[in-house]
């Protein structure tokens, strides 16, 4: 059941769904949050107790209003909590999402005014002075005077001798290094002039400035305040940077090179990127938008000026825990760092980080920025040396890129299954969409009476729901809010889960994004990927699945091996023949997918559903099974229909397999034009003056994978 029901009918409901505001806090802790549904008297001391460990006394207002206060956990993803009023038992729980930097809303961060300046400070060009940030005061409850404290992070080997390569892991250390200011007014802007440190403060390089209350001392974990975006601290580095920036970072830059030579090849088992930017923008049970450079926010790209939009892998890989990212240019062809310094660059460390998080490499966020950023600042922003950095970051292109097959429902009973057969199912009730036992893979749909605007029924079914589970992941449900209305409601678990201050969240397993009310994606550890969409009242489910599940699959969206024949097989093996077949047949065969008692996913929490919703296939009175829908048919629902079947159609254009030859390089002393690498495109090659071009004038990519003519050379 939700916390709603169980806010209708249970008495002890305030003792099980505390409800944090907000429930977005930093990974970094200090973040405090109010129970908004529950009030204690004033002198009530409660303590809060996180992941079943970890005890902070938190403080209940004038109002009778409790807070609590979140501790350090180096994670992300929804973190358990609970709640004592006698220091004994625990009887209240909820839960809050813990985040990293940028994602969490930026409301509740300490902000740097011109982060770039901070970053580049005692770099040529840049000028000196005071920095400043900012920061909402009234976040920091009760506090008058605040502290501005510079905590560091780094990950050090715990046992002399060894690294990242090492079977003795790095150890995490995250360190309270100095304040910046003490015992301030608490006015949300801070003014000051960095000056350079010494050894061994100035070998703490990436950190993150924590605005506090007074009260506490020194560097006290676990209290209330605010953190910054964790930054690299030019600011705050070695008189010898200052002097020489240029010098330094070269030196660093070397060093670095050096290290990575004794790290394995992660690149290994990273998957390759999508061919075009169409690919890498339809593959969303895989990628998902950089957000350093998003075509949809303007393409502001710090890090790869010239691109146009980049992707990043959702999941990172399964050894070494590390990333893809690809980047494209307007015309959608991919970037590589063998033509430009814009290109796609992996990472070593994920940038989100990785299961189990709290150990160094996993770190959402300060792992990569340690293993991938540093470094870039080092070779390529603070030096000229970016060849040194691209040696090892270098882009993977998409010869072994294989992209997704896509099936969908249609709201209002239009399936089109993975082998692309259409097909119409009017049946009401909760049905498998796909299921594949031996990859634990279950995506269920329900199915309602379709009701029209005037209140009166019509005879045919749509979508109102979807449920799905892979594995051991949390169960995600994805529905119609207030039954037939144009957004969507997420429940977790049965547990309604909002997004009005996430438009993304790492769960158990799975991924999800909502970047508006009316459009859910949800991204399993597979690169199985759905997407969810509502337009006035009609939910439509378009699931992405990659080639592994190929012979895998059953259900209504069919089995996925390139023969439509066999799409309408029963849930016995039953095989109704797709050419031929019949309403009568059609209705037979999606009946059969009826979800069994044992696996249904869904949430019952009101009593229509309960009463609605049985294990027993239910055609509705009346109801007649369609073969297709007729596009002259009239109405908005089949207009509407009809426009998602065409976007369908496109995306399964979007989709087909694109042939790519892989990068040539630049003849030595002369020049390539043209950095198309897919089927169709088209290199030149050149010399410089006094050299002569031998080998062919031009290559062309070839339908069988392969570059036509001859290498060029000259000499």
């Amino acid at each position: 059941t939700t916390c709603v029901s169980l806010q209708n009918c249970c008495a002890d409901y305030d003792q099980f769904c505390l409800q944090p505001f907000p429930y977005s806090a930093s990974m970094l802790g200090g973040s405090i949050f109010t129970l908004s549904n529950i009030t204690f008297p004033p002198t009530e001391r409660i303590l809060c107790r996180y992941k079943g460990g970890i005890v902070i006394e938190g403080f209940v207002n004038a109002e009778g209003h409790a807070h609590c206060i979140t501790p350090l956990l180096f994670e992300k993803g929804w973190v358990p909590f609970d709640v004592s009023t006698d220091g004994v038992n625990f009887d209240r729980s909820g839960e809050y999402l813990s985040g990293k930097g940028l994602i969490i809303v930026i409301s509740l961060t300490a902000i740097l005014a011109n982060a770039t300046r901070w970053q580049y400070y005692g770099t040529p060009n840049t000028v000196l002075g005071e920095l400043q940030m900012t920061w909402n005061s009234s976040l920091i409850i009760s506090a008058e005077r605040v502290n501005i404290e510079l905590w560091g992070y780094r990950e050090v080997n715990s046992t002399p001798g060894t690294g990242r390569g090492n079977t003795n892991p790095l150890k995490a250390e995250w360190t309270y290094l100095y304040s910046l200011g003490k015992n301030l007014s608490n006015s949300g802007v801070f003014s000051f002039l960095p000056k350079p440190t010494q050894k061994p403060l100035s070998d703490w390089e990436l950190g993150s400035i924590h605005v506090r209350s007074a009260s506490h001392a020194d560097g006290a974990r676990n209290v209330q305040g605010l953190w910054s975006e964790e930054h690299t601290l030019a600011w705050h580095l070695e008189q010898a940077f200052r002097d020489d920036s240029t010098g330094w970072a070269l030196a660093k830059c070397l060093q670095w090179d050096t290290y990575e030579n004794s790290l394995p090849n992660f690149m290994e088992e990273l998957k390759d990127c999508p061919c075009t930017l169409a690919l890498a923008r339809a593959d969303t049970g895989r990628f998902e938008a950089d957000y350093s450079c998003d075509m949809d926010k303007g393409s502001v790209c710090i890090y790869h000026p010239g691109s146009f939009h980049c992707v990043r892998s959702i999941q990172a890989s399964p050894t070494y825990g590390s990333g893809q990212q690809c980047c494209y240019d307007k015309t959608g062809a991919q970037i590589l760092t063998g033509d430009s310094t814009s290109g796609s660059s992996p990472d070593r460390v994920h940038e989100m980080g990785s299961h189990p998080y709290r150990v160094a490499t996993r770190v959402p966020g300060l792992s990569h920025w340690l293993a991938d950023v540093q470094s870039y600042f080092y070779c390529c922003l603070w030096s000229d040396h970016c060849d040194v950095y691209f040696a090892r970051r270098s882009s993977m292109d998409c010869r072994r890129y294989e992209p997704p097959r896509s099936g969908v429902v249609i709201g209002d009973g239009n399936f089109v299954t993975f082998d692309n057969l259409e097909y119409t199912f009017n049946g009401r009730g909760e049905y498998d969409l796909v299921t594949s036992p031996d990859k634990e893979l279950s995506v269920q749909v329900r199915t309602e009476q379709v009701k029209l605007k005037s209140g009166a029924l019509r005879e045919a079914t749509r979508l109102s729901s979807v449920a799905m589970r892979e594995g051991s992941s949390d169960v995600v449900e994805v529905r119609l809010a207030g039954g037939q209305m144009g957004s969507l409601q997420v429940l977790r678990n049965q547990r309604a889960m909002p997004f009005t201050e996430q438009s993304r969240m790492d769960l158990h397993g799975v991924f999800m994004s909502s970047p508006c009310p009316e459009n859910v994606t949800v991204m399993f550890a597979s690169g199985v990927g759905l997407e969810v969409r509502a337009y006035q009242g009609l939910m439509t489910v378009t699931v992405l699945l990659p080639t592994a599940y190929t012979n895998h699959t059953h259900g209504l969206l069919g089995q996925m091996n390139s023969d439509l024949s066999d799409d309408l097989q029963t849930r016995l093996g039953q095989v109704l023949p797709s050419a031929n077949a019949t309403p009568e047949g059609i209705f037979s065969f999606g009946a059969s997918w009826d979800i069994l008692n044992e696996t249904f996913l869904f949430t019952y929490d009101s009593k229509y559903l309960l009463d609605t919703h049985t294990r027993t296939p239910d055609s509705g009175s009346g109801l007649t099974p369609a073969l297709y829908v007729p596009e002259d048919a009239g109405g908005p629902l089949a207009e509407d229909t009809l426009r998602v079947l065409q976007i369908h159609q496109a995306l399964q254009q979007t989709l087909q397999p694109v042939v790519a030859c892989g990068w040539l390089p630049s003849p030595k002393n002369g020049t390539k034009h043209g950095k198309l690498y897919i089927q169709g495109g088209n290199l030149s090659f050149s010399c410089d003056d006094g050299y002569t071009l031998t080998g062919s004038l031009q290559r062309s990519c070839l339908p069988n994978g392969s570059w036509s003519g001859e290498q060029a050379y000259c000499t």
